[in-house]
């Protein structure tokens, strides 16, 4: 029989300190691509709408006769596509923003996050998915769109080695995609 002697366990801490960076929401939204379906399915159907209207317009100048509407269309698609992410990225910063500067903890119990007038905590239920980037760990809800994202940004962690211990964290917490 063993008796813990009200001894607390010792529990693993990483702490990030950071300001949201568009950067850091534009490696989100990409991550977000596959994790969700819709995104992906969404980005898929631009892809499908630029190729028919090129073709469309081809077919147009091949006949000679050039077709405005299908000439913007894939304008509209091939210059859209591409910035879907910056565009929501520089949303997501700009609201962001009013948060303030944060200090992020993750333990096993799970994510605290803390502003100058909020602190928001999620247990590892709340975001059970996560995608790591070269910039931030992305955590998503469970939902098939995947539309909740809580970010921590390598860049506020102290020291880099702090990368593999709070991977080691979501990985015992969280499915990775």
């Amino acid at each position: 029989m063993v008796m813990d002697m009200g001894r607390e366990a010792v529990q693993e801490t990483v702490e990030l300190t950071y300001r949201h960076e568009v950067r850091d929401f534009a490696s989100a939204v990409r991550a977000r691509r596959k994790v969700s379906r819709s995104a992906g399915l969404m980005m898929g159907a631009m892809g499908l709408g630029f190729v028919a209207f090129a073709l469309i317009s081809a077919a147009g100048l091949a006949a000679g006769r050039v077709d405005a509407f299908a000439l913007i269309l894939m304008c509209y698609f091939g210059v859209g596509l591409p910035l879907i992410p910056q565009l929501q990225a520089r949303s997501l910063a700009r609201m962001a923003d009013l948060i303030g500067p944060c200090r992020a903890t993750v333990t096993d119990a799970g994510v605290t996050i803390r502003a100058e007038h909020t602190t928001v905590l999620h247990g590892w239920g709340a975001r059970p998915v996560y995608r790591e980037t070269p910039e931030v760990f992305a955590l998503f809800s469970g939902d098939r769109n995947a539309r909740c994202l809580t970010l921590l940004p390598k860049g506020g962690l102290a020291d880099p080695a702090d990368a593999d211990r709070l991977r080691a964290i979501l990985d015992r917490h969280l499915t990775r995609v």
